[in-house]
């Protein structure tokens, strides 16, 4: 098969990890900058054109493995859209990444489908201030931009007077926040549990450092193999398929109601969960990508 795989660094751990899976298991890889990809919208043969040092081609590809960052999702999407109108099977796609890159829909469509979350709440008026507090059950409590990732503009409040204050100033700068109820349980771990099609294929525990809420690999937090339970299992491939994603993070907490979504990523990192597990994570990828692509493109899975 001829594999791209639209990334902007191809030195990143993750992009190199699938360039050797692809490599290993006999397919033709190209790595693709996302911005340097441009499209002939109105052929009636679409096509993605590529410029790179001075020269020029068009791209044909068997499969893409989008690997879009969360500052170009407008037009990371609309170069994966253009593969699928081409007929390009994409393992995750465009819609896809769009609803689980829109932290306010894809809440409201986990919470459609019954997926357990924490308590989480969304106003714009400043005098909903106080219902958004105690709509979470009061501090503390956490406060998430709504484009935030790998745990930056997630900020935790320990009192209602730094809740109000945290809120009022979020918009005062006009930036979109949702307010959602902190799992004292958690004790600051979450657990990353690797989807691909129907299984959970890894999983890791995240333990924030000492002093800080947030588990993420980046902010200092530190990773060790779990074992799921059924339900925690079950819970992580319903989440990933209410997304419409085949390859998904999808970050869980243990809470003494069960566990809990906390997001599901639709571009999850290899580097934590396979140094983590002694996993091929990649390579679980490529061979799903492998089976799966025979069925054909535009799968268009789930709504909204």
């Amino acid at each position: 098969m001829k594999i791209g795989i639209l990334s902007r660094n191809p030195k990143l751990y993750s992009t190199r990890r699938l360039v050797e899976a692809a490599k290993e298991r006999g397919h033709d890889v190209k790595v693709v900058d996302t911005l340097r990809c441009y499209m002939n919208i109105t052929s009636n043969r679409p096509s993605v054109y590529y410029s790179s040092r001075g020269e020029k081609q068009v791209l044909k590809f068997d499969a893409v493995i989008p690997r879009i960052g969360a500052s170009i999702t407008g037009y990371g999407t609309a170069v994966l859209r253009q593969f699928e109108v081409a007929n390009v099977y994409s393992v995750n796609e465009s819609i896809a990444i769009a609803r689980s890159r829109d932290k306010l829909r894809a809440h409201q469509l986990l919470a459609r489908r019954g997926i357990g979350m924490p308590i989480t709440g969304y106003a714009n008026r400043a005098d909903a201030t106080d219902d958004l507090i105690k709509f979470v059950g009061g501090a503390p409590l956490v406060v998430k931009v709504l484009n935030s990732t790998q745990g930056k503009g997630v900020l935790l409040a320990e009192s209602t007077k730094a809740a109000e204050s945290l809120i009022n100033a979020f918009r005062n700068l006009d930036a979109d926040f949702l307010v959602q109820e902190f799992i004292k349980d958690a004790g600051g771990a979450d657990i990353r549990c690797f989807v691909i099609g129907d299984k959970v294929i890894a999983a890791m525990q995240r333990q924030a450092k000492e002093g800080e809420f947030r588990s993420n690999l980046h902010m200092g937090g530190t990773a060790t193999i779990i074992k799921l339970k059924p339900e925690e299992r079950a819970l992580a491939i319903k989440a990933a398929k209410v997304m419409g994603l085949d390859v998904a993070g999808v970050d869980l907490v243990r809470s003494a109601h069960g566990p809990l979504v906390l997001e599901v990523n639709s571009s999850p990192g290899l580097e934590g969960i396979e140094k983590a597990t002694g996993k091929d994570v990649a390579g679980a990828i490529i061979a799903y990508i492998e089976k799966d692509s025979q069925k054909g493109p535009n799968k268009l899975k789930g709504k909204g």
